[in-house]
C-alpha cells in the first residue's frame, strides 16, 4: 500500500515536472526571440549588413518567379561581364526556409511582406535553437542541464550578433540545424533506434543546404567515433548512428548545386570516408569474435587486419591520387585558413582582407561567451563524472571549437553552442550538489536534539538500502541466468557489500556545510544575473544597429547618418538601369539590392582576378585607374569616406588590402610603394604613389573646403594633397555627411583636333553644370 501510494506521488511529480519543463522551454523561446528585436524596436524594420541583402534579393526572386525558376536563374546583374549562375552557387536553405514561411503565411490570408519575413526568420530560428539545445543537453546530462543551457544559448551574445532581427544570413538557420543534428546523432548513440539516424540524415542535408560550415559536422562526428573505437566503447548503437549518416548524408548532400561532387571530391570529407572504412571492420572483428572460438578468431582475426590494411592503403592512394593534382591538396582556401592561421595571408589575401576571419582577441571572449567563459572548465570535469559517449561528444566539440574560434572570429558562433551546453551542465550539477546539502542539513535545524534526530538519518540509510536490496536482486537475477561461477559469485559479494557502503560514502563527499551551500547559491545567483544584464546590454546596444543606418551620440544629441540608402536611392533614380557600378567588393550586395544597378564585384569574391582589376584599378593613377574602368563598360564609380564623420569602416582604411590583393595578379602594383618607412600614411609624408592614385582622389576631392584644412578625423591628421583637380572624373553625387562619393567617367577625349577644342568647351560647360549639381538630391526620397 505504502509503495503503490509512493510510485503514484512518483508519476505525479514526473507529470508536473514534465509541464513545467515544458512552460519554462515556452518562455525560453519567448525570451530567445524578444531579446532579438531590440534592432526593430529602436531602428527600424530593416535587413542588415551586407550579405543579408543578397539573400534577400535571392527571397524576392524565389518568392515571385517559383522554385525552378531560382534553380536556373542567371543574374546578369553581378560580376560584370561575366554574371553568376545563382542557383548553382547559393546555399538554399536560408532562401527555402524563408520562402516556405511567407507561403504558409499568405496561404493564411496574413498578408506579410517578404521583407518582413527576412527580418524575423533569425528570431525565430533562435528560439528554436535553443529548443535543441535542451534536447541535445538533455541526452547527455539530463533535463536540468537541459533547461539551463537552452536558457543561456537563447541569450549569449556570440549568437545574439548574427541572430538579431534583420539578420538574414545563412547562420540564422544554420546554428539550429547544427546544434539538431549533433542532437539526433547522440539521441541515435543512446537509442541505437535506426529512426533516429535517418533523421540524422535529413537533418544534415537541411545543413548541408543552409552553410557552408557542414564540413565542421562531417569531421567532428567521425572523430568521436573513432575516438569511442580506440577507448573500446564500440557498440552497435555507434555503428547505427555513423554509418547511416555517412551514406544517406552523403548521397543526399551531393543532390545541393553547390556541393555536388565536392562532397566526394575534396578532403573536408575524406575524413569521414576513412573512419566509415575503419568502422566497417571493427564492426566485422567483433561479429567474428562472437561466433568463433579464440583459436579461429585469431587466424580470421589476423586475415580480417591483413584485408583491412589493404583496403585502407587502397583507399588512401586513391585519396592521394585525387588531390595530388591540386595546388591546395583538395581542400578549399578557408579550410586551409583553419588549419593554417598563416595561409590566408601569405597565399589567399582576399580572405585575410575579411575582419571577420581575422583572429579574436581576448576581450571578445569575454564580450560574446561572458561568464560562460569561467563556467566551461567545470562543464569539462563535469562530463568525465561519469564518461559516457554522449559527454565525451561534448567535451570534443568544445575542444575543437575552441580551437577554431580562436583562428577566426567569425567560428566565435560555433564556439557558443559549446560553451552553452557545457555550462549549463556545470551550474545544474553545482545546483544538484549545494541544493542536496542543504536539503540534508534543514531538518537538523529545525529538529530538537536527541534519539529524535536518527528519524531522518534512519529514514535515509532505510532508503539507500531499499535501493542497494533492489540492485542486488537484479544482480542475482541476471546471475541466476547466467549460471555464475565460484569466481563469479565472490566477485557479486564484494559488488552487493560495495552498493551497500558507497550511497553513504558518496552522501558524505557531496554535502557540503549548510553555510557555504547558501552562499554559493547566493553567488551563482549573482553570477547568472551579471550574465543576463550583459546580454541585454549587447543585444540593445552592441548587436542591434544595422550597418545601413549608422547612428552616433554626442552632447547635441542623437544623430542619424543615413548616407548608405542616400546613395543608393540617388543611384536608382538618377541613373540608366543599364549603368554600370564600380565598388569595393564589399558594397556591390547592397548596391545591386538597393540601387538595382549592375555591379563588377560582389560579397560572393569568386573570382580573385576581377576583383584584383578593382584594386589595381583604385590603386592607379587616374589616367590608368579610368582606361581599366572604361574596358569593364563603368560608368559610375562609388567611395565610402569617413573622414569627416570619423567612420572608420571606410575605403581609406581598406585600401591596402586593395593594393594587395591588386599586386597579387598584377606585379606592377607593389605594395612598399604605398607605404613611407614601412608605414601607412595619407598625410604630407606620404608617397607620390599614394597621393597620385585614384583611391586617394575620389576620397579627398574638394575635402579641403569642409574644414579649410582637410583633417582627416579616422587618421587624425591633415591630409597631405589637399589641392588637386580630376582630369578623367567628374564628382556627381556626395551624400550630406560625406560618407559615400560617387563619380562619372569622363567620356573619349576625341582624337581629331578640329574637334578637340570643341569637346574642351563641351567639358567645361557640363562640368561647370555638374558641379553645380553635386550634392542636390532633388530627385532623393532619403532627404
Amino acid at each position: 500500500m505504502v509503495e503503490s501510494i509512493g510510485s503514484g506521488g512518483g508519476t505525479l511529480r514526473n507529470a508536473f515536472g514534465g509541464v513545467l519543463a515544458v512552460f519554462i522551454l515556452l518562455l525560453i523561446g519567448v525570451l530567445a526571440f524578444s531579446i532579438r528585436l531590440f534592432s526593430v524596436i529602436k531602428y527600424e524594420s530593416v535587413i542588415h549588413e551586407f550579405d543579408p541583402y543578397f539573400n534577400y534579393r535571392v527571397s524576392q526572386f524565389l518568392t515571385k518567379n517559383g522554385i525552378y525558376e531560382f534553380w536556373n536563374w542567371f543574374d546578369d546583374r553581378t560580376w560584370y561581364p561575366l554574371g553568376r549562375v545563382i542557383g548553382g552557387t547559393v546555399y538554399p536553405g536560408l532562401t527555402l526556409t524563408a520562402g516556405s514561411i511567407w507561403w504558409f503565411v499568405n496561404s493564411l490570408n496574413i498578408p506579410l511582406s517578404v521583407e518582413t519575413v527576412c527580418v524575423f526568420t533569425a528570431p525565430i530560428f533562435s528560439a528554436n535553437a535553443a529548443w535543441a539545445t535542451y534536447l541535445l543537453t538533455k541526452e547527455v546530462k539530463g533535463a536540468g542541464a537541459g533547461l539551463t543551457a537552452a536558457a543561456l544559448l537563447a541569450m549569449v551574445p556570440s549568437y545574439i550578433s548574427r541572430s538579431v532581427a534583420g539578420s538574414y544570413d545563412n547562420e540564422a538557420v544554420a546554428i539550429f540545424a547544427l546544434i539538431f543534428t549533433f542532437y539526433l546523432y547522440i539521441k541515435t548513440l543512446n537509442t541505437g533506434s535506426l529512426f533516429y539516424a535517418t533523421l540524422n540524415a535529413l537533418s544534415y542535408f537541411y545543413m548541408v543546404c543552409s552553410w557552408g560550415g557542414y564540413t565542421f559536422i562531417i569531421n567532428l562526428i567521425p572523430m568521436h567515433v573513432l575516438l569511442c573505437i580506440v577507448t573500446g566503447r564500440y557498440s552497435s548503437r555507434l555503428y547505427i548512428a555513423y554509418a547511416p549518416l555517412v551514406v544517406l548524408g552523403t548521397l543526399l548532400a551531393s543532390l545541393v548545386p553547390v556541393v555536388g561532387f565536392n562532397a566526394v571530391m575534396t578532403s573536408e570529407h575524406f575524413a569521414s570516408f576513412l573512419v566509415f572504412i575503419i568502422i566497417h571492420v571493427v564492426a566485422i572483428v567483433y561479429y567474428i569474435k562472437g561466433i568463433l572460438s579464440p583459436k579461429l578468431f585469431k587466424v580470421a582475426m589476423t586475415l580480417v587486419m591483413m584485408a583491412g590494411m589493404a583496403v585502407c592503403c587502397a583507399v588512401i592512394a586513391i585519396l592521394i591520387a585525387l588531390v595530388a593534382s591540386s595546388p591546395t591538396k583538395g581542400w578549399s582556401g578557408r579550410s586551409l585558413s583553419l588549419l593554417d592561421p598563416t595561409y590566408a595571408s601569405k597565399y589567399i589575401p582576399i580572405i585575410a582582407s575579411v575582419s571577420e576571419h581575422q583572429p579574436p582577441t581576448w576581450p571578445s571572449y569575454f564580450m560574446d561567451i561572458n561568464v560562460l567563459a569561467f563556467l566551461v572548465p567545470a562543464g569539462i570535469v563535469a562530463c568525465f563524472l561519469p564518461l559516457s559517449d554522449a559527454s565525451s561528444f561534448v567535451v570534443l566539440y568544445i575542444v575543437t571549437s575552441v580551437y577554431f574560434s580562436g583562428v577566426m572570429v567569425r567560428l566565435m558562433l560555433v564556439l557558443a553552442p559549446a560553451a552553452c551546453i557545457l555550462s549549463g551542465i556545470a551550474l545544474s550539477e553545482a545546483f544538484n550538489v549545494l541544493t542536496r546539502s542543504i536539503k540534508f542539513q534543514l531538518p537538523k535545524l529545525f529538529s530538537s536534539p536527541g534519539p529524535g534526530n536518527t528519524s531522518t538519518e534512519s529514514s535515509v540509510s532505510q532508503t539507500e538500502v531499499k535501493h542497494a536490496n533492489h540492485k542486488t536482486t537484479e544482480k542475482s537475477e541476471t546471475a541466476a541466468k547466467e549460471k555464475p561461477s565460484k569466481k563469479n559469485r565472490k566477485k557479486e559479494k564484494e559488488i552487493v557489500e560495495n552498493v551497500l557502503v558507497k550511497p553513504k560514502t558518496e552522501r558524505r563527499l557531496l554535502v557540503l556545510p549548510l553555510e557555504a551551500s547558501a552562499v554559493a547559491i547566493l553567488l551563482l545567483i549573482v553570477l547568472g544575473g551579471f550574465y543576463v544584464v550583459h546580454c541585454v546590454w549587447a543585444a540593445a546596444e552592441a548587436y542591434s544597429a544595422p550597418s545601413i543606418v549608422l547612428t552616433s551620440h554626442s552632447p547635441d544629441g542623437l544623430h542619424v547618418f543615413d548616407d548608405f540608402r542616400e546613395a543608393y536611392a540617388w543611384l536608382r533614380h538618377n541613373t540608366d538601369v543599364d549603368d554600370k557600378v564600380a565598388s569595393w567588393w564589399d558594397y556591390g550586395y547592397q548596391t545591386t539590392a538597393m540601387a538595382n544597378r549592375t555591379v563588377i564585384v560582389d560579397n560572393n569574391t569568386w573570382n580573385n582576378t576581377h576583383i584584383a582589376t578593382v584594386g589595381t584599378a583604385m590603386s592607379s593613377p587616374e589616367k590608368a585607374a579610368w582606361e581599366i574602368f572604361n574596358s569593364l563598360d563603368v560608368k559610375y564609380v562609388l567611395v565610402v569616406f569617413g573622414g569627416l564623420v570619423g567612420y572608420p569602416s571606410d575605403d581609406i582604411n581598406k585600401f591596402l588590402w586593395m593594393v594587395r590583393i591588386g599586386g597579387g595578379v598584377f606585379p606592377h602594383i607593389k605594395e612598399p610603394d604605398y607605404l613611407r618607412d614601412g608605414q601607412y600614411r595619407i598625410d604630407a609624408h606620404a608617397t607620390p604613389t599614394m597621393l597620385n592614385c585614384l583611391m586617394y582622389k575620389l576620397s579627398y576631392y574638394r575635402f579641403v573646403e569642409t574644414d579649410g584644412k582637410g583633417f582627416d578625423r579616422v587618421r587624425r591628421t591633415e591630409i597631405g594633397k589637399k589641392h588637386f583637380k580630376l582630369t578623367h572624373f567628374e564628382e556627381v553625387f556626395t551624400t550630406h555627411h560625406w560618407m559615400v562619393r560617387i563619380y562619372k567617367l569622363k567620356p573619349a577625349k576625341n582624337r581629331m583636333r578640329g574637334k578637340l577644342k570643341k569637346s574642351k568647351s563641351n567639358y567645361k560647360s557640363s562640368s561647370t553644370s555638374s558641379s553645380k549639381r553635386v550634392g542636390s538630391t532633388k530627385k532623393n526620397p532619403w532627404q
